[in-house]
């Protein structure tokens, strides 16, 4: 691995499940990494601690810009906020539907803005795209998380094309299903949906990491990362 000491790094989502392993890793290579949720918890010297609802789209670009700033610039970028809402798609309130996407894909899109002027002044930067198996294929009562993973794919890959001439790589990973919190929002899983099988945020983190440390002159651009059990 690289010696990351000196660089800067923004997680969202970065208190709990992924984006928790993810700065955890950042943190131990000396990356000083901002850490972006609702209730951030405190962290080590190098871990700065931001307290943002990621749903209140308005104040995300103008905060995500003056984050950057305070930081001194940006290398690296991880999206990993992100929620689920289980219901077949008939009996979904538009309200759920709405905060899902706000959250999912416009509060990313807002973030990108917020640190893309500087990566284009840098000449540099490293983005990447929590996604999930959700966005590469459908699933039943899933439809909107489905939609939201789809769009964020697709927007990746458009922003790759866009940002490359840059310096800037965009990368996105597409994990099946992972054992977090997020799980505890759902209400009942049925009988199948076996935690202990799922893959830990730890192994979803080392993969990240393991991305964000590729040579400059390559990319992944995607990444699908499989539990053993396969698809729930």
């Amino acid at each position: 691995m690289k010696n990351w000491a000196g660089k800067k790094a923004i997680v969202t989502g970065g208190s709990s499940g992924i984006g928790r392993a993810v700065v955890d890793r950042l943190v131990a290579q000396g990356v000083t990494t901002a850490i972006v949720s609702r209730n951030p918890e405190p962290r080590p010297p190098l871990g700065r601690a931001y307290s943002l609802d990621l749903t209140q789209v308005p104040t995300v670009k103008t905060t995500i810009a003056s984050i950057v700033a305070e930081l001194g610039g940006i290398d690296f970028l991880i999206n990993c906020a992100g929620m689920a809402y289980i219901a077949p798609l008939a009996e979904m309130p538009l309200e759920a539907w709405q905060k899902l996407f706000d959250l999912n894909v416009t509060s990313v899109f807002q973030v990108l803005q917020g640190v893309l002027p500087t990566m284009r002044q840098q000449n540099s930067g490293t983005i990447l795209n929590v996604a999930s198996i959700a966005g590469k294929q459908g699933f039943p009562n899933w439809s909107a998380y489905c939609a939201s993973k789809f769009a964020l794919v697709g927007m990746g890959q458009a922003l790759a094309e866009e940002e490359k001439k840059h310096g800037i790589r965009v990368m996105t990973i597409c994990p099946g299903s992972v054992n977090t919190p997020l799980w505890d929002t759902l209400g009942d899983m049925p009988a199948h949906f076996d935690r202990s099988a799922m893959l830990t945020p730890d192994t979803v983190a080392d993969t990240i990491v393991q991305m964000l440390s590729l040579q400059g002159d390559g990319i992944i651009t995607e990444l699908v990362l499989m539990p053993n059990a396969g698809i729930f």
